[in-house]
């Protein structure tokens, strides 16, 4: 049986949406050339239980000897959440793989889109590529490229882990994405969609 490093179920994704009634996304259009999105959420690894959405499926010889899973390869289809109780409203999946990359240090690197189902974001994602050191309060992931209403976008995301224990690891994610300002109003009619209250 795999051993389950409960540190690796810390890797964890937020993003939003752009409707009134949606508290978890925010977005500023500060010129023609250039749209600020700031999204709030959370995601949750759930490497154990009756139905896991974190599965390992590869690993070396010795990464059952190593402290930190050096080596380890898992596959995640994993819940987006509004809030950090993994029952709240979902609005979207993080899909792709991580390695835990680090022998002597826990590490992970990503390679994670973060496809949105709910609201004005249904069917855009925004991918991450990169390092991941779960073992810090806070962290950050780079933002590389999208589709739909985040197409060509760049930015970060800062980490937060809320909760973990064996089974489960829900972390936040505080999203600020730069993407062209026309691409969100050409998936528009080419008006702009309005302004989105700020978050409390």
């Amino acid at each position: 049986m795999v051993k389950l490093c409960p540190v690796l179920l810390v890797i964890s994704l937020v993003t939003g949406l752009s409707h009134a009634e949606e508290t978890w996304t925010e977005r500023v259009v500060s010129d023609n050339k250039r749209t600020v999105i700031s999204l709030q959420f959370y995601f949750h690894d759930i490497l154990g239980g009756s139905s896991p959405t974190a599965v390992r499926v590869a690993q070396s010889p010795n990464t059952n000897n190593s402290p930190t899973s050096f080596g380890a390869i898992t596959i995640l289809d994993d819940p987006l959440t509004e809030g950090p109780d993994p029952n709240s409203k979902l609005i979207g999946r993080a899909q792709g793989l991580y390695g835990n990359t680090g022998k002597d240090r826990l590490s992970l690197t990503m390679a994670v889109s973060f496809v949105f189902t709910d609201g004005i974001y249904n069917g855009s994602s925004f991918n991450v590529l990169g390092r991941n050191p779960v073992t810090k309060a806070v962290r950050e992931v780079s933002i590389n490229g999208g589709t739909g209403l985040f197409r060509s976008a760049c930015g970060h995301a800062v980490l937060r882990t809320y909760s973990i224990n064996p089974t489960i690891a829900t972390v936040g994610y505080n999203v600020t994405i730069w993407v062209d300002g026309t691409t969100l109003s050409s998936r528009n009619g080419g008006e702009s969609t309005g302004s989105i209250p700020k978050r409390s």
